[in-house]
């Protein structure tokens, strides 16, 4: 541990070289979004199965969904002296149920109705004994149709659904980089399928306000529980009906003042005041001449803002020593 440089390139240093643009995949929102939409209600019900089996953690941490090299897993869940997991292949287009004791169930990712794949997923939790009970109505989206009545969410386009994972690995990578370099509390990266946004989250350390709730269909306690502490948080979501366009975001809560004024000085990123966060589009980032870099000083300039105008103890907070992998080899 004796070999340390606070020069270090730390979004080079642990990954590789820094990805191309064409490892970005171009999304369309207009072609994809009725597929992730059924995607979005889908991964709600497996979200639910976590949720329902799984302790509390704070800030709602042990519902999230986090990327694998062919999708997105759950990771192991306790049921009774067994584990398992539930993992979307978006390579194969399967969801499998993959049990501790060696079993395996698949239902197939096609094109069907909310309520097929609702039945089917209960039907196959029950031939591997899994016995799990949830809530059938979906969270965080207006006017939810419950899950075994939703006929309308049927879309699916193998394509549409790669290249959003595609998307979401290098948001993930590139998210991985910029949260190796707080060392306060913060959260992994991971999926939460009821906003549909891969997220990191950092946290000042102080209490803050009483968060007014509000949020469609989730209790105001879980609301308030999330944003008990005050957060810079940022990720990357597919858009919806206010933002038709995938984008990466950051915000700050409670905002400090001056924060929608701050100037990122970066091309395509503003203040959205609608959404109260300052956006930069995917497009920006794929098209850019370094994706990575640029992502980056997106995460980092808006973080700073947060930390600036919030007053966070900096020093406290992050480092700029982390290691070298040479000081690791045996």
């Amino acid at each position: 541990m004796d070999h340390l440089d606070d020069q270090i390139d730390f979004s080079t240093e642990y990954a590789g070289p820094p990805a191309r643009g064409e490892d970005w995949p171009a999304l369309d929102f207009a072609a994809g979004a009725p597929t992730w939409a059924t995607l979005h209600m889908w991964m709600q019900m497996v979200g639910k199965i976590r949720l329902a089996q799984t302790p509390w953690f704070n800030h709602a941490w042990h519902v999230a969904l986090y990327l694998t090299a062919r999708g997105l897993t759950t990771s192991p869940i306790a049921c009774g002296g067994r584990t398992f997991q539930i993992d979307f292949d978006f390579i194969r287009h399967q969801l499998q149920i993959q049990p501790s004791d060696g079993l395996t169930r698949m239902l197939a990712l096609q094109a069907r109705t909310v309520a097929d794949f609702y039945h089917e997923l209960l039907a196959k939790l029950a031939e591997l004994a899994i016995g799990v009970s949830i809530n059938a109505t979906p969270c965080e989206v207006p006017d939810p149709v419950p899950f075994d009545r939703d006929q309308l969410h049927s879309a699916y386009d193998p394509e549409q659904a790669r290249l959003l994972w595609r998307a979401m690995v290098q948001a993930d990578r590139v998210l991985k980089m910029f949260r190796a370099r707080f060392i306060g509390k913060c959260s992994p990266v991971h999926f939460f399928w009821g906003s549909f946004d891969l997220a990191v989250t950092r946290f000042s350390g102080r209490p803050a306000s009483r968060h007014p709730g509000g949020v469609p269909h989730l209790a105001d306690w879980i609301v308030r529980e999330a944003y008990s502490h005050e957060v810079s948080s940022a990720g990357f979501w597919p858009g919806g009906d206010a933002t038709p366009f995938p984008l990466f975001y950051s915000y700050a809560y409670p905002e400090p003042g001056g924060f929608s004024e701050a100037e990122l000085d970066l091309p395509g990123a503003g203040y959205n005041a609608a959404l109260r966060e300052f956006v930069l589009p995917y497009d920006v980032i794929r098209q850019a001449a370094a994706p990575d870099a640029l992502l980056l000083a997106f995460l980092e300039r808006s973080y700073g803002a947060a930390e600036t105008l919030g007053r966070w103890d900096r020093p406290a907070l992050e480092r700029g020593d982390l290691p070298l992998r040479e000081a690791f080899a045996a």
